[in-house]
This record gives structure tokens, C-alpha cells and sequence, in this order.
């Protein structure tokens, strides 16, 4: 009798979870599969949900007996889940790119990992081997009529969105240049100014740093053409993951961080490795303005940044003379040490991510912070059409414990303005990863809709898909998968019309 762990709850003071349960999750996906119906062991599917849920996250973690050093070094797969007048589907494919055939081949790792994962030999066989494997593990969007795989420091793989089929490593119709980063974290602008949009970036990083900001059209006859195009140089040395948008300005945060590529040379460690938190330097934020908004042609405005380290952004909105930015922190960049187990690693050894929401002022030159949260977050979000507006509620996945780190066990609502919240929690023996709101259609309030998270079921081993109401987090249904798919990074949501009565 297969057993489901997944509870809902308001208690937020236990911190008990089994290391087991979670480590359990990071296995190799051995099967692919195409359309298979899932079954709903609880509850009922919105009828109102049309559409499918593109997933992207590490689903080959071990070859040949060894292991990746870090998670974020697996290949990448895709997961779909469509939806479909109450019925939902499952398909899964690994994406197809040049390095995981050979590797698929050969049977063994024969690339290294940005984030430590050696080539077998040791140092030796490793030293001045510099070449970046394309694992397109981290982000999966839809632009015109491909889906694209992302991975943030390479161009993106295009997929067939219906069969996962991989097409190839695209250009973008000659948008970027052979090796030419592409954001894996994209924002989508749901119509600030004449059409909606995908904004997104590259960046080449040194001593002085390239930005290029990206606009597409995500509609019509046009989808997926490039309509907007800009480069900006800044000093220093430019990590970065996400940005945010508001309908004039990307928004970017220069972590102070240093790079010293010499042990990533000499085979020692992987490039992300060689990254560290400069706590004498000064992050800074980078306003870089937007071509279809109020300030367009105009030089960036950059301003100094609070400490910390920020991988995620939750959004960014305008008010008079002031930006306002929520951001996730760290009191440094996290890191696993090349001799550590990622399996085994200890929550209360690593930063956690506290929510933030940070005033930038224009009048004054200065900035102010407030915590919104002080529990561990991660994978936040706001209603997609309030992206870069003023939003009222949020969702992220958070830590069963109140304070302090650990494992991604919950789904938080927050009031951003009151700092409401209300939980639903898949512990003690449930992890959750990214949390996907979608609005209903039929409604205009902001917090109506449908939250969608996978859930590992340590109880089960294998993963649980979950429908939350938006508004209140009560649980609108449970399915199980038939196979067990690790904890994943970024997906998004694509409507598709019901089919006509």
C-alpha cells in the first residue's frame, strides 16, 4: 500500500526532518515517458487549469559509480505536465545536448562541472582542461514556437514543446553570437507598454563586465523575434543569476564577489568554486533602463547595495521618485567544499535566504532595508501579471523551522504589505521545490488561483504533484508520479485555450 507523507498545517515550530528522506531525492531518472495519465489520490484537478507546466532540473546526478560534487552540475531534463478538462499527463525527456551524448557513450563523466565535478584522474587529468559543459539544467521557457532549455553560461538548446524532442543548440535566429551567454532566468513583462515581452539578459564577465539586455515579443506573428537590444560596460566582476523589471528599468545586483580562476585552471576546483564574497568591496545595483520605457537611450544609474550575497530577486516595482527591489539574501555565497558530500551536508553550516525588500531612492541617492521574513526562503514569486508593479501577496517555498536553515519542506503566502502569512506543509517527510503561481483566468483579484509545486515523498521515494488554492493554500488535489524526479531548479507555466464547446 503506497503511503503519502504530505500533511497541511499551520505549526511552524517543527524542525525535524529526516536526512534520509530528503537525501533520497538525488537519484538518476532512469526512465523517460510520454503522455502518461497521473493519478489524483486526493482531491479534485481544477477544471479551469488548461495548459502545461514546463519543468527543468538535474535528472543524471551519478555515471559509472561517481557521483556530481554538487547537484547543479546534473543534466539537464524536462518534465511537462499537461493539463486537460481535469485530466493530467506526464512526459520527461533528458535534453539531448552534445555533452551528455558523448558522456551517455562513453559511460562516464568526461566533461567537468562548473561546480566542482571532476573528470576520473584527479587534478591531472583536470589542469587546463577549460571547457564549459553545456548541462542546459536550469530554466525551460516557451518564445514563439520552440521551448528553450536554459543554462546561463551558454546558448539555450530548443526543444520541440510538444514531443521534448531536442531540435538543437539555438541562436535565436542570429540574435547571439557562437558561445554567447543567455540567461537561464528571464522576465516576462505582461504588458507594461504596447505588447507583452521577455526580457532577459548575457552577460561576459573580466575585470570590466558586458551586460547585454534582451527584449522579445511573446505574441502574434512576431513571437520570438528580438525588438529591443542593448549593451552596457560596468567595473568589476559580474555574478549574476537573476534581475528584476519594472516597466523602466532591469534592475541588476553586483554581489561583491572575487573570482580567481587559478585552482579552476590547475584542476583543483570547478569554476564556481573559485568564486568568494569580497566583504572589503561594495555590491551595487545597476539600473540599466529599458528601450520601450520613460528613460530609454539614457546611461545606467548605479547605487551602492546592502551586504550579502543574492541569487533571487521576488520583483521590483516604481513609486515616485523610488524603486522598490524584494530580494533573497545570504550572509555569503553558498558553497559546498570540494572534499564535502552534498548528500550529507548540514543545514546549520549554510546561510540561509532571508526575504528582503529594499528602497532606492533617486532624489536622495540613498537606499533603505527591511526584512520581510526571517524564515528561510527560496523560489519566490508574485503573480506574473503584476510583474513589476506593486504586488500584495507572494508565494515561496520556505523551511519547516521559524529561524535558522534547512530544507525546503513548506509553501508561504506572504502579505507584502502586512505580513500575513499562511502555510501549507508537505512535512515531516515532504520537500518542496519551486512553487508556480498561476491566476485564474476568470477572476481579476490578485491572489486568485492555483498554486503548483512537485513534492519528494520520502515516504514513497518518488515525487507528488501538488495543486494549492492560491488565496488560502488549502489543497485542491494530490497526484502521484510513477517515478521519482530530484529536487528540480526553474519551470513556468503555459496556457493554451480550452477546446471550444
Amino acid at each position: 500500500m503506497k503511503q503519502s507523507a504530505l500533511r497541511a498545517t499551520s505549526d511552524k515550530t517543527s524542525a525535524h526532518f529526516d536526512q534520509h528522506d530528503w537525501a533520497s531525492a538525488y537519484c538518476n531518472v532512469d526512465q523517460e515517458l510520454k503522455n502518461v495519465p497521473l493519478t489524483t489520490i486526493k482531491g479534485s484537478i481544477p477544471k479551469e487549469l488548461f495548459g502545461n507546466l514546463y519543468r527543468n532540473g538535474p535528472g543524471k546526478l551519478e555515471r559509472n559509480g561517481q557521483w556530481v560534487h554538487h547537484p547543479f552540475d546534473g543534466d539537464g531534463m524536462i518534465v511537462s505536465i499537461c493539463f486537460n478538462n481535469g485530466d493530467v499527463t506526464l512526459s520527461n525527456q533528458f535534453i539531448r545536448t552534445e555533452a551528455w551524448e558523448e558522456e551517455e557513450k562513453a559511460g562516464k563523466f568526461i566533461y567537468r562541472g562548473v561546480f566542482g565535478t571532476q573528470k576520473p584522474g584527479g587534478p591531472i587529468a583536470n589542469a587546463f582542461d577549460l571547457r564549459l559543459k553545456n548541462i542546459a539544467n536550469t530554466n525551460v521557457i516557451k518564445l514563439g514556437d520552440q521551448l528553450l532549455a536554459l543554462w546561463e553560461a551558454a546558448g539555450p538548446h530548443a526543444l520541440n514543446p510538444s514531443t521534448l524532442e531536442t531540435i538543437g543548440l539555438s541562436n535565436l535566429n542570429g540574435v547571439l553570437k557562437k558561445g554567447e551567454s543567455f540567461s537561464a532566468h528571464p522576465r516576462f513583462d505582461p504588458g507594461h507598454h504596447d505588447r507583452p515581452r521577455m526580457v532577459t539578459f548575457g552577460v561576459k564577465t573580466g575585470p570590466k563586465s558586458t551586460i547585454r539586455l534582451m527584449e522579445f515579443a511573446t505574441e502574434g506573428v512576431a513571437a520570438g523575434q528580438l525588438i529591443s537590444d542593448r549593451k552596457d560596460n560596468f567595473d568589476g566582476f559580474a555574478f549574476l543569476h537573476d534581475f528584476a523589471i519594472t516597466p523602466n528599468w532591469a534592475l541588476f545586483l553586483q554581489n561583491a564577489i572575487d573570482f580567481n580562476p587559478l585552482p579552476f585552471i590547475l584542476g583543483q576546483k570547478g569554476a564556481a568554486q573559485c568564486l568568494k564574497s569580497n566583504p572589503k568591496d561594495q555590491a551595487k545595483f545597476l539600473l540599466i533602463p529599458r528601450d520601450c520605457g520613460a528613460y530609454a537611450g539614457q546611461a545606467p544609474r548605479i547605487f551602492n547595495a546592502p551586504k550579502g550575497f543574492v541569487f533571487h530577486h521576488l520583483n521590483a516595482s516604481e513609486k515616485d521618485e523610488e524603486i522598490i527591489i524584494e530580494s533573497i539574501y545570504y550572509k555569503d555565497f553558498p558553497s559546498i567544499k570540494p572534499n564535502e558530500d552534498f548528500r550529507k551536508i548540514n543545514f546549520d553550516s549554510i546561510p540561509e535566504g532571508i526575504l528582503k525588500r529594499c528602497h532606492i531612492s533617486f532624489s536622495s541617492n540613498q537606499i533603505s532595508i527591511t526584512n520581510l521574513s526571517k524564515q528561510c526562503c527560496e523560489f519566490a514569486m508574485v503573480n506574473p501579471l503584476y510583474q513589476g508593479l506593486k504586488a500584495n501577496y507572494s508565494w515561496m517555498a520556505v523551511a519547516e523551522r521559524a529561524e535558522g536553515n534547512g530544507p525546503l519542506q513548506s509553501i508561504k503566502k506572504l502579505n507584502l504589505n502586512t505580513l500575513e502569512e499562511c502555510f501549507w506543509s508537505a512535512s515531516p517527510r515532504g520537500f518542496v521545490s519551486e512553487p508556480i503561481m498561476i491566476p485564474n483566468p476568470t477572476s481579476k483579484s490578485e491572489d486568485e488561483g492555483w498554486v503548483i509545486t512537485l513534492v519528494w515523498n520520502g515516504a514513497r521515494r518518488a515525487t507528488d504533484l501538488v495543486i494549492l488554492n492560491a488565496s488560502d493554500l488549502s489543497e485542491q488535489a494530490i497526484l502521484e508520479f510513477p517515478i521519482a524526479i530530484p529536487y528540480g531548479l526553474h519551470g513556468n507555466w503555459v496556457s493554451s485555450n480550452p477546446p471550444k464547446q
